[in-house]
């Protein structure tokens, strides 16, 4: 906890935590030095592709330029327009500010003429940024999008928000704790860049915040089933009575399963057991050196297929339902298609959750895939042994929405002096895991490269070429309205591949916020059309709001395929007896 700031100016107490903050800076470039060694600047920029992207963009404003002197006139003029404005109407603003940009919130923006003023050449510029380069003539799409993106991360990081001299809130607080707060963020970025080497892994949530298997994943349960790649949970029932068909729960191997069993008022888990439900949770190993020849076809038969063994042996009943979500539902759909092409028909229904299962319009994150992209991918995996360490991958993700997981914090944490918030949501998405060189190579060249899943018999799995039109059983697809990862109307792609009935439904919020949005007090709500048109935003446009959480509609759904009511099962009632409670050994494996 930080301590109250002082309501009074101390010029001695601010004279000294300059001394401290003069002898902490030292310290910081006394680290950074130490730790220089550590930067892989050339491995990141051939991942990315920056070089060639700014190569390519130089070439085109050269061949445009015509095109160049014009936004240069375009942003001064809009620069003189603002001023014009300001003298004019101070108090009314130029360039408004989005309701999900909460940059600027704070009311000391708007209490001084010339920091609102600062707020609005910024947003006017940056918006400028953006139309410039989005609009620039002669550059392929792929192209204009990854320079888009990159214009984002500049744009962002020149946010007044993220300096000292231009941030009002954070003056304000310099004053009013006579320095103390310059200590603390300096003490803040010491820790971080130390404890992560020089990578400078922001802290976004204090280390002992929860507790894995007491304040998060604590449904209760046992470990029946244990293999290199995945330990297979059966959580103990809470009712009279479950209904016969068990309820297989795959989550993605990006990042610990306990996302869809948090604390127990928003954990999809701990609900599904209420619903009187027997629930099996696969919960993936953190993968190490030891697993880097691993496919993505050991994930589906060392995962799914093998629950699925285990489940008949624990219950005695080979029907399941499976739910899955984001990755672990891409798997999944692979899975249906091996089963339909073997004949195996022990799924009868499927859930997947923020899916894309046809990758032809992945969104931001297939921006950066291309085969030479992921050839330098390879070669960084193969240098750290056939793995993708954890930080690299939350590093992606984190730049896809970097106001809110990169910059928030530079602000909370290093500016401000303050220490991070004990969230749930951000304490698992610290939790990071790490990525088999074989599987994601494999993934990334064949679901967002090549598309293959989605093209009949293009996948080959286990010997088997994969078609989803043959997968007959009930799907019900989940795409979240904000989604950033797996944007929705990707998703919603997934109506027209399977062969049987497909129910979709359009949460709210985003890719993580959207899963976990429990009743009865959820935040979001839920839209529904039964007219699956081409066109997702047709579908939208005709689609009715629900104010309760998808859960409650995935309920109805699920309850109709989940069969008859019988006694309940506890772990170990079978064959299998239970090996450690839940959570388990894997999901506490760090990084």
């Amino acid at each position: 906890m930080n301590k109250e700031a002082n309501t009074d100016f101390d010029p001695a107490e601010f004279g000294r935590n300059l001394q401290k903050s003069h002898q902490l800076v030292q310290k910081v470039l006394e680290t950074i030095f130490l730790h220089s060694g550590n930067f892989d600047i050339k491995s990141t920029n051939e991942s990315l592709g920056f070089s060639k992207t700014i190569s390519m963009f130089g070439r085109a404003m050269m061949e445009h330029p015509e095109y160049a002197v014009n936004a240069g006139l375009q942003w001064c003029q809009d620069q003189a327009s603002l001023w014009r404005h300001f003298w004019r109407t101070p108090n009314e603003p130029f360039t408004k500010t989005q309701k999900w940009d909460g940059r600027f919130k704070d009311p000391a923006w708007n209490k001084a003429d010339i920091f609102d003023l600062l707020k609005q050449s910024y947003l006017l510029t940056s918006n400028w940024m953006q139309d410039t380069v989005e609009q620039l003539p002669g550059l392929e799409a792929k192209t204009s999008q990854r320079m888009t993106f990159f214009t984002r991360q500049i744009s962002d990081a020149m946010s007044p928000t993220n300096f000292t001299p231009t941030n009002p809130q954070v003056i304000n607080e310099i004053i009013a704790s006579s320095g103390s707060s310059l200590v603390r963020g300096l003490e803040n970025f010491l820790d971080d860049i130390d404890r992560s080497k020089g990578a400078l892994k922001i802290k976004t949530v204090e280390p002992n915040a929860f507790k894995v298997g007491e304040s998060v994943a604590s449904t209760p349960g046992e470990i029946i089933y244990r293999n290199d790649l995945m330990e297979l949970i059966q959580y103990s029932p809470e009712t009279a009575t479950v209904h016969k068909r068990p309820l297989l729960i795959i989550p993605p191997w990006i990042n610990k399963f306990y996302i869809l069993d948090l604390q127990p008022k928003n954990s999809f888990v701990k609900w599904c057991v209420g619903k009187g439900y027997t629930v099996f949770m696969i919960s993936w190993v953190n993968p190490d050196r030891s697993h880097s020849k691993k496919e993505f076809s050991d994930y589906m038969r060392q995962g799914p297929l093998s629950a699925l063994d285990t489940i008949e042996r624990a219950t005695g009943e080979s029907a399941v339902a499976a739910v899955s979500l984001c990755l672990g539902g891409t798997l999944l759909a692979a899975t249906l298609g091996y089963c339909a092409a073997v004949g195996d028909t022990r799924i009868k229904s499927a859930t997947l959750i923020a899916t894309q299962v046809d990758f032809s319009e992945p969104g931001q994150l297939g921006v950066f895939i291309e085969d030479q992209q992921i050839t330098a991918l390879e070669k960084r995996m193969s240098k750290h042994g056939g793995i993708l360490d954890a930080e690299a991958m939350a590093s992606a993700f984190n730049m896809l929405r970097a106001n809110e997981l990169i910059w928030s914090f530079v602000v909370n944490n290093y500016l401000l002096g303050r220490s991070p918030q004990s969230f749930d949501l951000l304490y698992w998405n610290a939790d990071g895991t790490r990525m088999p060189l074989r599987m994601h190579t494999f993934y990334l060249r064949n679901m967002y490269l090549q598309n293959k899943l989605s093209q009949p018999n293009a996948l080959e799995m286990l010997g088997e070429r994969i078609n989803l039109s043959k997968v007959t059983i009930p799907i019900y697809l989940v795409g979240n309205k904000e989604d950033h990862i797996a944007p929705w109307k990707s998703v919603y792609k997934g109506t027209h591949l399977f062969g049987g009935p497909v129910k979709f439904v359009l949460a709210g919020s985003g890719h993580v916020a959207g899963v976990t949005n429990a009743p009865p007090n959820a935040k979001y709500g839920h839209w529904t059309n039964d007219d699956y048109q081409k066109s997702p935003e047709n579908w939208e446009m005709n689609a009715t709001e629900h104010k309760e959480s998808w859960w409650v509609d995935w309920s109805d759904w699920q309850c109709n395929n989940a069969g008859n009511k019988i006694t309940v099962r506890w772990p170990g009632d079978g064959q299998l007896k239970t090996i450690e409670p839940a959570p388990g050994s894997y999901v506490r494996q760090m990084s």
